[in-house]
């Protein structure tokens, strides 16, 4: 419709008294004139200072979680460390900000008029519903925020979460991503996660168990072990992972014909797998350099066994050469094979079985 036309029905209206004071279109023009006044000296003001008070907020949120991502920069956290921080901050953010628009919508819809009563009872419903249907998620999110203010893991720790070892690859507020040893990649909801083993934090202590055979002298054997642990321990390879000298605690247990000495490592957090491999292959050339034979808690009863039959034996050829006069008892020929014995398997001096 060409604004020409508008202004000509304007002018007839006017013309006509359409307007004047008392008729219908007069009338509503005052009540517009009056709301519009009540408006700009009543209501406009309650909206201003509620977007004032919002927008403050609204810096307010950005600066502390702005401030959170720096605080985390300047302490030198790291890499997996900062991440979280950083996903925790964009979090609360973007929930800080969701609520205060919220609010301040409803207040600026009360300010203006509007029954509100309607919108939050269907809105009760309706958030009622979602949280049962979805109280999974909640939980999982919830305990995501525990888990990043706590501090309880971050990327790139080694940790026991769920019945699963591995390395943490990522984490969000509703998941995290576990990768085991066998480059299997888990991923387990946040609200699964009750316990939680970080074998990433502060040290570990490894106990390796030597077992040599009954026979070796144990002040001699607790001197090798020592003198073995202490060369590890200084050796340029493994000097900056040790916390502490290494223990032999002496002999801990017997077991058949084997002697058990635990040796105790503590060394940096998940480091401790190289100076371990290292020691038990240096136990193993010194047992052979020193004639000593690994433990075996069989070994005791396979000779008793080797002394019996050659018991039979000696006693079967004095019996023959006897007189010849007395008439021998029929002797019982020995099983090559006895079943029931367990046969002697190959040593293994760290076991300590």
């Amino acid at each position: 419709m060409p604004p020409s036309f508008l202004t000509a029905q304007c002018s007839l209206a006017i013309r006509w008294g359409w307007f004047q004071e008392g008729r219908f279109l007069g009338k509503v023009l005052d009540e517009w004139i009056a709301d519009s006044q009540e408006f700009l000296r009543t209501k406009l003001p309650h909206l201003v200072v509620i977007v004032l008070i919002a927008f403050v907020l609204n810096r307010l949120l950005r600066l502390i979680t702005f401030h959170m991502a720096r605080v985390a920069e300047r302490t030198g956290a790291g890499p997996g460390r900062l991440a979280e921080v950083k996903t925790l901050s964009g979090v609360i953010r973007a929930t800080g900000l969701a609520i205060i628009g919220l609010i301040a919508g409803f207040m600026a819809l009360d300010v203006i008029g509007f029954n509100l009563a309607p919108l939050l009872a269907s809105a009760g419903i309706a958030g009622v519903a979602i949280g049962l249907a979805a109280q999974n998620i909640v939980k999982d999110v919830f305990n995501g925020i525990l888990i990043l203010v706590e501090g309880q893991f971050s990327v790139g720790n080694t940790v026991r979460v769920a019945g699963v070892a591995g390395t943490v690859e990522a984490m969000t507020l509703r998941k995290t991503t576990v990768r085991d040893a066998d480059g299997v990649l888990y991923v387990i909801p946040n609200s699964q996660i009750t316990t939680v083993a970080n074998l990433s934090v502060g040290f570990s202590v490894a106990t390796i168990n030597v077992s040599v055979d009954y026979s070796a002298n144990p002040d001699a054997v607790t001197k090798l072990l020592e003198d073995i642990a202490m060369d590890v321990r200084n050796s340029a390879a493994f000097k900056d992972i040790f916390l502490e000298d290494p223990q032999v605690l002496g002999l801990d247990s017997m077991k058949g014909s084997q002697i058990v000495f635990p040796v105790v490592f503590k060394t940096r957090a998940t480091q401790q797998y190289g100076p371990m491999r290292e020691f038990q292959r240096r136990v193993r050339l010194a047992l052979e350099e020193h004639n000593l034979l690994p433990g075996d808690p069989n070994r005791v009863f396979s000779s008793f066994l080797s002394e019996a039959h050659s018991s039979q034996d000696r006693h079967a050829q004095t019996g023959g050469a006897g007189s010849p006069g007395r008439s021998q008892p029929e002797q019982e020929t020995a099983p090559s094979h006895d079943p029931t014995t367990l046969k002697p398997h190959d040593g293994n001096p760290f076991g300590g079985e």
